[in-house]
């Protein structure tokens, strides 16, 4: 299994209504400081309908980038109970998903 497949895997474990950040996800698959490739991968997802990229974002709360636009993940985020203010993460300590 190569690395984007085994983020990928790990990513498939958040649930609908949680998130996670590019630092954590990194780390759940052995990366050490590999946020950078975390979000590149998460850049050039073939499957963004099965693979839930929407829900990686900034350890600061920002939602990040997008590859569909920033207002696209606040829609997919928001539909899943995720609340957003001026571009951050309401509550997320509390919505934050643990690998």
């Amino acid at each position: 299994m190569n690395l984007q497949q085994k983020i990928y895997k790990r990513l498939l474990e958040v649930p609908k209504g949680q998130i996670t950040t590019y630092g954590a996800l990194a780390k759940a698959v052995g990366l050490k400081n590999g946020q950078r490739v975390v979000g590149q991968i998460m850049n050039k997802n073939p499957y963004p309908v099965i693979i839930p990229c929407h829900r990686v974002v900034m350890s600061t709360g920002k939602i990040g980038g997008y590859a569909y636009g920033e207002h696209v993940k606040t829609k997919m985020l928001n539909d899943e109970g995720i609340q957003i203010k001026n571009g951050r993460i309401v509550n997320l300590k509390n919505i934050l998903y643990r690998f």
